[in-house]
């Protein structure tokens, strides 16, 4: 294919599931879980695929490189793979967490080809004729939970739900489904989002704005700015966080549905058009027709798996969507009542001499420590990792009269050292240098057994992500959990 064969890009916006792609010619790039779904069903429409991953990945990669090499694509895979963007090409679909500044995207600018993620080019194949309505979820923390309890209660619900995106299925293979879904629970990153134009959920929701991230985003300005795409072209509910005013001000600068509305929810009493915590139960003062005057009860405090405040928000963010999606009130309760979270969210992991050991290794920043930490009094912290470039002082500062000590390991712990010596100068403060990850949470797992009281809980709240010293945080979740059943 010639330069001036190029599809232009009002011929690949025509493109769609019943359409051939063939002429187009696609570049993937990174070939992971969302790369290799993207390529596969972009080589099924009969796109010429090029796929680039600086890794050769293991054999499972491998395997599945072989299979799209027979079905006609060109996989690379290896060191340069990624240097230089090939000639003549139509689009990229780029991977999550690929920077801007890659070369591979940098290129593809400089020479106005367009740049889709994988969530793009899934809007684009959804079925014309029965597509099933997005319900998105995003925010610095709570996200992969919200999405979970929201597919639960869908399923609840009698529909056929799938949670997809940043968790669970590629969106791009739910999409493709031959047998349709009659609505997604999406969990969508930044990083996602950052490449994604076209999409218009049904409804939406920004949990939190807090630093993260800022080792691939200039400023928090940037960040905010990535999660706020979720409520463009929204057309039922924007729900947004009562207590983040960054939340709400990202719903006011939307560009919606007309019709469209602000659904907040609160820890507090809530007002017209919200959801809620009344006497601790979780009602609903937004989807009633006699809201003005009244609530309807969702479920109670203690039908969920934890009372801890960031679990009790996420709760009614999920509660919110699956209302606006017209879902009832008993399947909100049901579906609510009966969800339990994946492994290492604020887990029990053992019990004994009256302290209670916890894990919540997917605490992977500040923000999401401060919201772990806040659930607990007092506490015996346990924390380090990679910081990603965050701060911890307003977490301290935030937490320091509940901490009854902070035990630090990882790369990055002297960061939040700092901070507690600014800030919570009466605690006692433990750094342990061990380099290799179970070795350091035995270690950790040993003084905060000496340091305990009863009545105090031991909490891994890292605060930062994990890979300075485990595969991921449920390596580092698996170790700690690990180390507390050896020493109990």
């Amino acid at each position: 294919m010639g330069g001036d064969d190029l599809m232009t890009p009002e011929q690949l916006d025509g493109l769609g599931r019943n359409d051939s792609w063939e002429g187009v010619k696609a570049v993937v790039a990174g070939f992971g879980v969302s790369g290799f779904a993207a390529a596969d069903n972009l080589t099924h429409l009969g796109a010429f695929v090029i796929a680039l991953d600086e890794s050769q990945g293991d054999e499972e990669r491998q395997e599945k490189a072989k299979l799209l090499g027979i079905l006609g694509a060109d996989i690379r895979l290896g060191e340069g793979a990624t240097h230089v963007l090939p000639d003549d090409v139509d689009v990229v679909v780029t991977s999550p967490g690929w920077r801007p500044t890659a070369p591979l995207l940098a290129q593809a600018r400089e020479r106005g080809i367009p740049i889709w993620g994988e969530v793009e080019l899934a809007w684009r194949l959804r079925d014309p004729d029965n597509a099933a309505p997005w319900l998105a979820v995003t925010g610095t923390n709570g996200k992969t939970t919200t999405v979970q309890m929201l597919d639960n209660i869908l399923r609840t619900a009698g529909l056929r739900s799938v949670a997809v995106g940043n968790v669970g299925l590629p969106i791009v293979e739910a999409v493709m489904d031959p047998e349709p879904y009659d609505v997604f629970a999406v969990e969508l990153s930044s990083f996602q989002l950052h490449y994604t134009t076209s999409m218009a959920a049904e409804a939406a929701v920004v949990l939190n704005i807090a630093e993260d991230h800022l080792d691939w985003y200039p400023s928090m300005t940037e960040y905010a700015a990535d999660k706020g795409r979720v409520y463009e072209g929204v057309e039922r509910a924007c729900v947004y966080n009562v207590a983040d005013d960054a939340t709400m001000h990202l719903v006011e600068e939307a560009d919606v549905v007309e019709g469209a509305r602000a659904i907040g929810f609160t820890l507090g009493t809530p007002a017209v058009g919200q959801v809620g915590i009344v006497e601790d139960i979780l009602v609903d003062r937004a989807f009633i027709a006699e809201r003005q005057t009244s609530a309807a009860e969702l479920c109670q405090v203690s039908d969920l798996a934890s009372a801890a405040p960031h679990y009790v928000q996420n709760a009614l963010a999920a509660a919110a969507l699956a209302r606006a999606h017209g879902v009832s009130q008993a399947a909100v309760r049901d579906g609510l009542k009966s969800f339990r979270p994946d492994g290492h969210r604020i887990e029990v992991v053992g019990e004994a001499e009256g302290v209670t050991w916890v894990d919540d290794s997917k605490a992977t920043n500040p923000h999401a420590a401060q919201a772990s930490l806040q659930a607990y009094d007092p506490v015996v912290w346990i924390a380090g990792g990679l910081a990603k470039g965050a701060r911890f002082e307003d977490l301290v500062a935030s937490v320091h009269e509940r901490l009854r000590a902070v035990i630090l390991i990882g790369q990055d712990r002297d960061v939040i050292a700092s901070a507690l010596t600014a800030h919570a100068g009466g605690v006692e403060v433990i750094e342990l240098d061990e380099a290799d990850g179970e070795a350091a949470l035995a270690q950790a797992v040993d003084r905060a057994a000496a340091l305990s009281q009863p009545g105090d809980t031991v909490l891994l709240a890292p605060g930062c992500a994990s890979q300075d010293q485990f595969r991921d945080y449920k390596a580092r979740g698996d170790a700690f959990a690990a180390a507390v059943r050896r020493r109990l």
